[in-house]
């Protein structure tokens, strides 16, 4: 009863997450000011082994609370449970890998005929940072809201976090076979570079954070500060969609190549689908739960586009365009999370 004026809201912003996602995207395009302040903010930064120095900006302690709270509502049974049968998680890795480098396959192959090579190399090469990138740590936020398996979620995001040393140069390779000219040269050539310090930063410590606190003062003790986490989870999540639309969407539609967008939107947007998709055929095929297809589905669909932005931004230089399919697959994850919170939210109500 006490909760009952924080439970309201909370309940009312799940509900029509969607529409405050798409008005954010108009609001980020309309005024992008306060989005890229959100960005550019910087609270100091961190000496990295190696000489390298990570910037401690907003957005990493945004993305590191997302996390820091998903650790939080991690359950010491899930978390057992996944331990003892780590099949869903070994085969969403395994999927997260495969299914994208199958469809980049597919889209090389149909996209022979297009009229522009230079268009359809960027797009390839888009593709593959989307592709090689870890699953979002904004997938434990979507799957928390719709009280999904957090403990698969977050074992989605370390497993794929801790492997990207390995996948993401083995996906860039892949896909620079692919590729023609400077466009295969900067792909193999970004395929040495290794995983970025600020995944262990604003991703696995904050779980790991929030892990412990959940073991040291149990979820009795929690409870009463759940709704008011919950909050605030989704007032984080959603400042940082606004934000990186903000970078993204006027810098998209300033000079517009229209066929080009076109393509890059079809393309986009199929791709998510089959993400999503892949990751509700694998819960039906492997029997999951409503709340472990929730997980799955979230985590194979959403990728750290964040850090392929500033990937592109910082070692492709010489092909600006290769952001645009990053740019447009950004958006279209987090309006596709929207669609599927709100549809399963729809046919398991038990999972809000």
């Amino acid at each position: 009863m006490k909760h009952r004026w924080i439970e309201a809201p909370v309940h009312f912003v799940h509900q029509n997450l969607l529409w405050f996602l798409l008005s954010l995207y108009v609001i980020a395009y309309l005024l992008p000011g306060p989005g890229l302040w959100i960005r550019q903010c910087t609270l100091g930064s961190v000496q990295w082994p190696g000489g390298n120095a990570l910037s401690l900006t907003l957005p990493v302690f945004m993305l590191a609370f997302l996390l820091f709270n998903a650790g939080l509502g991690t359950k010491a049974e899930e978390l057992s449970q996944l331990a003892r049968k780590p099949g869903l998680l070994i085969i969403g890795v395994l999927a997260n890998t495969l299914v994208p480098l199958v469809f980049i396959s597919l889209f090389w192959l149909v996209g022979q005929g297009w009229h522009s090579q230079a268009e359809l190399q960027n797009i390839l090469m888009g593709l593959a940072l989307v592709a090689s990138m870890p699953i979002a740590g904004s997938s434990t936020a979507w799957a928390q809201n719709m009280n999904g398996n957090l403990a698969l979620s977050l074992g989605l995001v370390f497993t794929t976090t801790a492997l990207s040393p390995w996948l993401t140069p083995l996906v860039m390779h892949a896909v620079g076979m692919l590729a023609i000219g400077d466009y295969a040269e900067d792909l193999h050539e970004l395929a040495t570079q290794g995983a970025s310090a600020f995944l262990v930063l604003s991703v696995v410590i904050p779980s790991l954070l929030g892990i412990l606190v959940q073991f040291i003062f149990k979820e009795k003790y929690l409870k009463n500060a759940a709704p008011y986490l919950k909050l605030f989870n989704l007032i984080n999540m959603l400042l940082l969609s606004y934000s990186n639309a903000a970078i993204s969407l006027p810098q998209a539609f300033t000079h517009p190549d229209w066929d080009f967008l076109l393509l890059i939107f079809i393309v986009s947007t199929t791709y998510c689908a089959v993400a999503f998709g892949s990751g509700w055929l694998i819960a039906r095929a492997q029997g999951a739960t409503p709340a472990e297809q929730a997980s799955l589905m979230f985590g194979l669909g959403m990728n750290n586009n964040g850090s392929g932005l500033v990937l592109s931004s910082l070692a492709l230089v010489d092909h600006p365009a290769v952001m645009i399919p990053i740019i447009f697959y950004n958006l279209a994850q987090q309006v596709f999370a929207g669609i599927v919170d709100r549809v399963m939210g729809r046919q398991h109500p038990e999972v809000l």
